[in-house]
């Protein structure tokens, strides 16, 4: 397998700029980092968090319920 050095780096990491864009750079990197932790959660064997019970909204013109 041959070394990667710097001049080589660069020129890999110039195609890219072209390819996605500055812009779209730092998204990739996002959502690259987020699937990441994602994977690494599953592996742990972490539930991912669930959102509150939500409940529905009450007619303004009922009256409130005592729990």
């Amino acid at each position: 397998m041959p070394n990667l050095g710097a001049p080589e780096l660069l020129i890999v990491l110039l195609i890219v700029v072209l390819l996605f864009g500055v812009g779209r750079l730092g998204k990739v990197g996002g959502e690259l980092g987020k699937g990441i932790r994602e994977f690494r959660a599953g592996l742990k064997g972490e539930d991912a968090p669930k959102p509150e019970q939500e409940q529905p909204p009450q007619d303004p013109q009922d009256p409130p319920t005592a729990p």
